[in-house]
């Protein structure tokens, strides 16, 4: 049976705990069939006593797990919450989620229903249908959280995905959660790092959902939520945006490299006297060979193919998905010549390559040669 664990961190939250632990092993957890729930409380030595709290409780409830270490921030008491439950526990599934019924127990049945259902990553949304934000939040506090979500999707250039700033997650342990690590995250001193870890797990996942979530007000004590938190967190979106645009940035370079590739032997061959379909095919190979070296080299060295009979067998893998770059450049590039004529032959290559070739390239290298990017069976809503 798969076994799925709430990695929850608790400080000063005496107040709300043992309700907590109450409504999810007494009303919630019996609800779930296929899955073993387990709730893991990390408590970083809470003065108000959290930690004595849970102690006692785990007396008479088997499944709750108590870690406690020194206080560092949220981000470093998930992290050491999610090692322990894959290493300890040997979770099959860890679900993000606070103490302060800001996630309200009830949603954490559909959100294992859709893992035990296929999915790789689910996120409760507060902006899909069915989820929402507090009524009683100020329309400033719902702004911010609107657009500032709105801003962070922009950023990351993600639109399938509804809420990117939700705390409320499940991940599949194997193939998304052990892929990323947990300990090189950016900003672990605050809530910003939870950008960080969902854009991971995202590019990890092959299937992911959102699930509805009514995102609700404390029921003790006073929210966290503070500008610098949200500054934090927008800087962290920002970085991780840039870093997405440096490879394509890498990938363009490479891609203007082989532009001069093709346009050089363009006039090779053809000064040979060859067909001109045949000049086409002849120096836009060569200009593949070229864009395969350089993008192994530099674009993707973080998954540099390695070893000359990978490198071999990754090279035919490489020129068979480019065939549709080869077809593109050998029917678009002597139509455009006759359209033009051939003396702006430089002008269509520049077309073809710009507006056909290269996203078609950097589309089939991030899937199929380097595989960076994962193909998602769905970002469904349910």
């Amino acid at each position: 049976m798969n076994k799925a664990v709430i990695v929850m961190p608790a400080y000063n939250e005496a107040q709300n705990i043992a309700l907590m632990v109450h409504e999810l092993f007494v009303n919630e957890f019996p609800k779930i069939e296929g899955a073993e729930m387990h709730l893991l409380i990390v408590d970083d030595y809470s003065p108000d006593g959290t930690g004595e709290i849970v102690k006692n409780l785990a007396k008479t409830h088997k499944n709750l797990h108590l870690l406690q270490k020194q206080k560092e921030g949220l981000g470093w008491a998930y992290v050491r919450g999610m090692e322990y439950a894959m290493e300890k526990l040997h979770a099959d599934a860890i679900l993000e989620m606070d103490a302060d019924f800001q996630h309200p127990p009830k949603f954490v049945k559909p959100m294992v229903d859709a893992y035990l259902t296929g999915a790789d990553y689910v996120i409760g949304s507060r902006y899909i249908k069915g989820g929402s934000v507090p009524k009683e939040w100020a329309t400033s506090r719902k702004a911010v959280s609107y657009f500032g979500n709105l801003f962070i999707r922009t950023v990351l250039l993600n639109f399938k995905i509804h809420d990117l700033t939700t705390g409320f997650r499940l991940s599949r342990v194997k193939g998304v959660l052990n892929k990323i690590k947990l300990e090189k995250l950016m900003d672990l001193d605050r809530f910003a790092y939870k950008v960080d870890l969902l854009y991971q797990c995202l590019k990890n996942s092959k299937k992911t959902v959102e699930v509805p979530l009514e995102f609700a007000s404390r029921l003790k004590e006073k929210s966290k939520f503070n500008w610098k938190e949200m500054v934090s967190t927008f800087t962290v979106a920002i970085i991780l945006g840039i870093r997405d645009k440096q490879r394509f940035i890498k990938f363009g370079l490479v891609g203007f490299l082989g532009f001069l590739v093709n346009y050089f032997f363009l006039r090779v061959f053809r000064a040979l006297g060859l067909n001109e379909t045949l000049v086409w095919l002849f120096a836009t190979e060569l200009a593949i060979i070229s864009n395969f070296t350089l993008n192994n080299l530099w674009t993707f060295k973080e998954v540099e193919i390695a070893g000359l009979g990978k490198t071999i067998n990754k090279f035919l893998q490489f020129n068979l998905t480019s065939v549709g770059a080869l077809i593109i450049q050998a029917v678009a590039g002597p139509f455009g010549e006759k359209l033009v004529g051939i003396k702006y032959d430089a002008l269509v290559l520049a077309f073809v390559v710009v507006f056909l070739v290269l996203p078609y390239n950097y589309v089939a290298y991030n899937l199929v040669i380097w595989k960076t990017w994962k193909l998602p069976k769905s970002a469904k809503k349910i």
